[in-house]
């Protein structure tokens, strides 16, 4: 008999592959679920990573997460190779078509790099109660991600405004480092 435990396995280890075929798989119930079930799984297990390291390494894991995941969404779903207009207008319409929210660049420094943008109805936040807190720190590492896969350039990005604080979009300001 062989021993199945021999070899390490591959699913710990992200990969676009992993993600499967969805359309196959849930035939009768398809790609899409309601945002309900992406929080529930998302806040869940932000919580554990919580009690588990604490809110900062929690939040700092949640973000090199979202890095993750971010940059492959780039690689994976977007042109990398068109200018910076035709990438925005691709982003918005790639995020509009998946749900993920709705984006507008606010401001774009040409000389920095530096960006301010916002994300409207997003997943991880519109329509949770106002606490007086961001809370988008996925969001931040998957919008770094996206602009570091387009520009090649290291991002640092921020919530500034979050629905959770009380505003009606989650903007953002990325600063390129250099």
């Amino acid at each position: 008999m062989e021993n199945v435990f021999q070899s390490a396995p591959t699913h710990n280890k992200f990969k676009w592959a992993n993600l499967g075929d969805i359309k196959k798989g849930r035939g009768d119930l398809g790609e899409e679920m309601p945002v309900l079930v992406y929080r529930l799984m998302q806040f869940t297990m932000l919580d554990v990573l919580t009690r588990e390291y604490g809110m900062e390494r929690a939040n700092e894991l949640w973000r090199e997460a979202g890095f993750l995941a971010g940059t492959e969404f780039a690689k994976n779903t977007l042109d990398l190779s068109v200018d910076l207009d035709t990438f925005v207008a691709n982003l918005h319409q790639t995020l509009a078509d998946m749900k993920i929210g709705i984006l507008r660049l606010e401001a774009f420094d040409a000389d920095t790099g530096n960006l301010v943008l916002t994300v409207g109805q997003d997943l991880d936040c519109s329509g949770l109660p106002v606490t007086d807190e961001t809370v988008c720190f996925y969001d931040e590492g998957f919008i770094a991600g996206i602009l570091e896969a387009f520009t090649g350039t290291k991002y640092v990005v921020k919530e500034i405004d979050c629905w959770a604080n009380g505003d009606r979009v989650c903007r953002f300001s990325g600063t390129a480092v250099s």
